[in-house]
């Protein structure tokens, strides 16, 4: 059974996985994500499923809640669409992602001539 409803708001999606999921009594949303949320809402992307970024230590988005708590505030600080690969993800509490990679990867640097000798390594 799904955790929400496909046809609820993104934020909705964002307070249900919070409440149900991770037993959270409540959801802060920081003015900034909430202003993006409802944009992207707007702009069609609501029926997007929603991929929380938090903590791998807790179930809570506080890596200092250990085991199952419950009736805490589930803070978002951010969300992100991102529509090729189909889903908005919503930071909680201290996360970060994942830097991108450079126009050119280093790895486009790289060669191995007829001898069998490498260049452009580091």
């Amino acid at each position: 059974m799904p955790a929400y409803p496909p046809d609820v708001s993104l934020e909705e999606k964002i307070r249900l996985l919070a409440t149900k999921v991770y037993h959270a009594a409540s959801v802060d949303f920081e003015g900034a994500a909430l202003k993006k949320l409802r944009q992207y809402q707007e702009q069609g992307y609501g029926n997007l499923p929603i991929c929380m970024a938090k903590t791998q230590n807790s179930i809570s988005h506080d890596k200092n809640l250990l085991g199952a708590p419950h009736g805490y505030v589930f803070p978002v600080r951010d969300v992100q669409l991102y529509s090729g690969a189909g889903f908005v993800v919503a930071f909680a509490g201290d996360i970060m992602d994942m830097p991108g990679l450079p126009k050119f990867p280093s790895a486009l640097n790289i060669d191995v001539d007829d001898n069998g000798v490498v260049s452009g390594l580091f």
